[in-house]
């Protein structure tokens, strides 16, 4: 019987084209949208719908329904189904839905759901048996069937990627951005139908010298706080309540896999265009220089330095503080220390240059920011954190050095900035 369907025949098809790729399946794997349309269509097949029509039923109305279990303890598949139903990213039972089938497929819990609605009357009414699969026990039984081999494979999905699940199975590509605090990140913002745009990236700014966000991308999370259906300036708001901290953007890339322009969101920026009509995608970071040195290569290198000193700037370690922190250092009339200066691949080594003796290591995730003085091209600092673990916030410190020549300062800001992605530029 399950031949003369021609649903289980493509599921069929679906399923044996992920196992004959073999190894686990992504988000980037040809064949996984199709499974899920597939599954989708069956789930949806005979769906009785009310006769006042108040709402269109969909299989996320039954899945949300289903008994949470007889142990009182969380399940599997109510565990899957609560994070479907508590999901900040989807609003509709598409939506949801979708969600379900993608927590489902990871963690093996699907059939269970199908074992569970035919163990139900009251959710099996749902479906009309004479028109649909899971109403029918001839049909249920090969579908059932197909689903315990998908459990015999192993699925690694970024769940986490959810947001267009509302309007697609197709999803976009998602990047982590993390920067270090600081005032102003140069991103130009613009929301259009609950999502938030960067429309350009401010020359000089943060965001430009960390080269991740591009415009056309979408701010889809900060810091564990959801944008998704944001309102205007929301996104401005929770920055504001996160200053001086560092931060975490979960971004939406306008490009897909292919290269080519993510096709669900072709309709938003249609919209963007009208709004502001200089817009334009944007295809690659802006580089600030074709010489300027972007990452260490080849043997460690050693440079003489003199260590003018440091002094404790407080709570905030952004860009801004090194304005007043290298001349508070300066007029401090500090001994000068002779030092060797070493910018390895994980950290900043200051040896006393008589003794070899280690007076400081600093690893790259505790430097804050990084620059050279605006009125002595020789003179360059750094800020990092001196108490990390204090209940009241992390502290910073300053660190000033005067090197040999203007090109050996550029040379070692360059160099520590390569090292630690996330560093500040101050020029």
């Amino acid at each position: 019987m399950a031949g003369k369907e021609p649903l289980l025949s493509a599921l069929k098809g679906a399923v044996l084209q992920l196992r004959e790729v073999g190894g686990p399946c992504t988000d980037t794997s040809p064949h996984l949208v199709s499974l899920c349309q597939r599954l989708e269509s069956i789930l949806r097949k005979g769906l009785r719908q009310p006769a006042w029509g108040f709402r269109r039923r969909d299989y996320w109305h039954w899945l949300e329904q289903l008994p949470a279990g007889t142990s009182g303890r969380p399940t599997p598949l109510s565990m899957s189904i609560q994070r479907a139903g508590g999901c900040e990213r989807t609003r509709t039972a598409q939506g949801r839905g979708r969600y379900f089938l993608r927590l489902a497929l990871q963690g093996k819990v699907l059939a269970v759901a199908v074992r569970e609605l035919a163990q139900t009357p009251g959710l099996l009414e749902f479906y009309d048996p004479e028109s649909s699969i899971l109403g029918s026990e001839g049909l249920r039984e090969p579908f059932l069937s197909l689903l315990l081999v998908l459990t015999e494979m192993d699925f690694s999905l970024d769940l986490q990627n959810c947001s267009f699940l509302d309007e697609s199975w197709l999803l976009p590509v998602c990047s982590t951005y993390e920067t270090v605090p600081c005032r102003a990140l140069g991103m130009v913002l613009r929301y259009v139908e609950g999502r938030v745009f960067v429309t350009k990236v401010l020359p000089e700014s943060q965001a430009e010298v960390d080269e991740v966000v591009l415009a056309g991308d979408i701010l889809d999370e900060i810091n564990g706080c959801s944008l998704r259906y944001a309102h205007s300036g929301q996104a401005g708001d929770i920055l504001q309540k996160l200053k001086g901290q560092p931060l975490i953007f979960r971004l939406l890339r306008w490009r897909w896999h292919d290269g080519q322009v993510y096709e669900p969101l072709l309709p938003y920026l249609k919209v963007l265009k009208e709004k502001e009509p200089h817009f334009q995608l944007q295809h690659s970071p802006r580089h600030r220089g074709e010489g300027e040195p972007r990452q260490l290569r080849g043997g460690r290198l050693l440079y003489n330095l003199q260590y003018l000193g440091q002094t404790s700037i407080g709570t905030y370690g952004g860009k801004e503080v090194l304005e007043q922190a290298i001349p508070a250092v300066l007029e401090g009339h500090l001994a000068v220390q002779e030092v060797l200066f070493d910018v390895k691949e994980a950290e900043v080594l200051v040896q006393e240059k008589a003794s070899s003796k280690l007076l400081c290591r600093h690893p790259y995730p505790t430097i804050s920011c990084v620059g050279r003085c605006t009125w002595s091209s020789r003179i360059f600092a750094f800020c990092v954190a001196s108490s990390p673990e204090s209940p009241d916030g992390s502290t910073f410190d300053c660190l000033v050095f005067a090197s040999s020549s203007e090109q050996e300062c550029e040379e070692i800001v360059g160099r520590i900035a390569a090292g630690f992605k996330h560093t500040e530029w101050f020029v």
